[in-house]
C-alpha cells in the first residue's frame, strides 16, 4: 500500500494544502491520522477520483451481463465465489475476453497481455480507441512457466530443447495470453510457430493444456504454475507476468466488482494464492491505469 503525506496528496491531486486540510474537516476524502500525522492511501485517492467522474452524453449506459470473461484463472475462479460477487466466467483468451467487453457481452475481462514493453496490459489498454471509459484493475502477478511430464522423460531444460528434440507441444488459441507469451518466446530464437511439433487443435485454456500434458498427449506446454500443481506435473519457470480486470469506470463501482475488491485485502484470498502456489497478490485491488 502506497501512503502519501498531506504535501504529496496535494502534489498528487493538483490541489492546495489548504484545500486538502478542507476536505479533511469536512470528511470529504479518504484519509487517516496516524501518531497525529495525516495518511492518504493512494488507491484510495483514485477510487474518490473514479467516483465523482461525470459521463460525457454519448457515452451508453448499458446493463453487462455479470460477466467475467477473458483468461482463465483458478484464484480468480475461486474468488470471485468466495466474496459473494455473483459473477461469472467465460474464458476463451485475452483477446477474445476484450472484444466481447467491447460489445457489452461481458461486464469484465481478464487480460494478460505480452510483448516488448515491461507492461504490455497498460500499454495495450491505453492503446484501444473504442474504451475511452477504462479502468485497469491488478488482480495479482501470475508465474508462467514450461509444464512437462512427471519426471520429465523428455529431459526437456527450454524452449530450446523443444524446438531441437520434436517434443509434442500444447499450444493455446490464437489471441490468448499465453500464445502471445510464446510467440515472443519464439521470436527470441529467430523461429515460429510452424517450427512446433504441435498438438491440434489448441486447447482453450490453461487447465485443458495442463490436461493434455498429463494424459500424454503432449509432451509440454505453456501455462501457469498453479495449473501444473493441480495437474500434479513439473513446471520450468519462464517469467512473472501481470494478471489484471479491464472493465469500464461505470462497472468499477457497480456492487459485484465492489464485493471483490474488498474480498481481495483479506488474509483468506492471500492464504488461498499462497496454497495454489505462483501468485503474488501484491497488486490486488490497485488501479493501474484508467482514463
Amino acid at each position: 500500500m502506497i501512503l502519501l503525506t498531506t504535501s504529496e496528496a496535494a502534489d498528487y491531486l493538483r490541489l492546495g494544502e489548504r484545500k486538502i486540510y478542507e476536505l479533511i474537516s469536512k470528511e470529504r476524502i479518504p484519509c487517516s491520522k496516524v501518531a497525529g500525522k495525516w495518511l492518504f492511501p493512494q488507491h484510495e485517492l483514485d477510487r474518490w477520483v473514479l467516483s465523482g467522474l461525470v459521463q460525457p452524453a454519448g457515452m451508453i449506459s448499458l446493463e453487462l451481463p455479470p460477466i467475467v470473461g477473458g483468461s482463465q484463472d483458478d484464484l480468480l475462479e475461486w474468488s470471485l465465489r468466495q466474496s459473494g460477487s455473483g459473477l461469472a466466467t467465460l474464458a476463451e483468451g485475452t483477446e477474445d475476453g476484450v472484444a466481447r467487453l467491447l460489445r457489452g457481452e461481458v461486464a469484465a475481462a481478464a487480460i494478460h497481455f505480452h510483448g516488448t514493453v515491461a507492461d504490455a496490459n497498460v500499454d495495450a489498454v491505453a492503446a484501444m480507441p473504442r474504451l475511452s471509459d477504462a479502468v485497469l484493475v491488478g488482480f495479482v502477478r501470475r508465474e508462467q512457466g514450461l509444464l512437462l511430464e512427471p519426471g520429465n522423460p523428455k529431459s526437456l531444460n527450454g524452449l530450446n530443447d523443444v524446438l531441437t528434440s520434436g517434443a509434442r507441444m500444447a499450444v493455446r488459441q490464437r489471441g490468448a495470453g499465453a500464445d502471445m507469451l510464446l510467440a515472443q518466446l519464439l521470436a527470441d530464437f529467430g523461429a515460429k510457430h510452424s517450427d512446433l511439433n504441435r498438438l491440434e487443435p489448441p486447447c482453450l485454456t490453461g487447465p485443458d493444456l495442463a490436461s493434455a500434458v498429463r494424459s500424454g498427449q503432449a509432451d509440454c506446454g505453456i501455462a501457469t504454475r498453479a495449473a501444473a500443481r493441480t495437474a500434479g506435473l513439473e513446471f520450468l519457470p519462464l517469467l512473472w507476468e501481470n494478471f489484471d480486470l479491464l472493465m469500464r469506470q461505470r462497472t468499477y463501482f457497480q456492487p459485484s466488482f465492489q464485493a471483490l475488491l474488498g474480498f481481495l485485502p483479506q488474509k483468506v484470498f492471500t492464504d488461498r494464492a499462497v496454497e495454489l502456489t505462483g501468485y503474488d497478490t501484491s497488486p490486488a485491488g490497485r488501479i493501474r491505469f484508467f482514463r
